[in-house]
């Protein structure tokens, strides 16, 4: 069962939880969705309409999460940056491109 066009899936729903240690009773609490609208949504049983999704989405977001769309990788979830984060997080330095994975230092030379 697919996420509504919110783009929020059951299984990014639980993954996002599990990233902010949120139980489902403290998004219940954050997004003013029933509890037990959670657990269908997330076990697969249950569509939410569109509004509810959205307020679920919004309070995970707001809680630090990010959503990454499906964009030929899948959709998936991770921990948004902080404003207050001490270290460089650009995630485009966390790519590791093919050329800098080579090792072009002749045989023996060490290190």
């Amino acid at each position: 069962m697919e996420g509504g066009s919110s783009g929020l899936s059951p299984a990014q729903c639980r993954a996002a939880r599990a990233l902010i240690a949120w139980s489902e009773e403290e998004l219940s609490s954050a997004s003013k969705v029933a509890k037990a609208t959670i657990a269908g949504f997330e076990a697969g049983t249950l569509l939410p309409d569109e509004q509810t999704l959205q307020d679920m989405k919004r309070s995970l977001e707001a809680g630090g999460v990010f959503f990454i769309a499906e964009n030929g990788g899948g959709a998936g979830v991770r921990l948004a940056r902080s404003a207050s984060a001490s270290i460089d997080t650009d995630e485009t330095e966390t790519v590791q491109y093919e050329e800098y994975l080579k090792n072009d230092a002749p045989p023996g030379a060490g290190g």
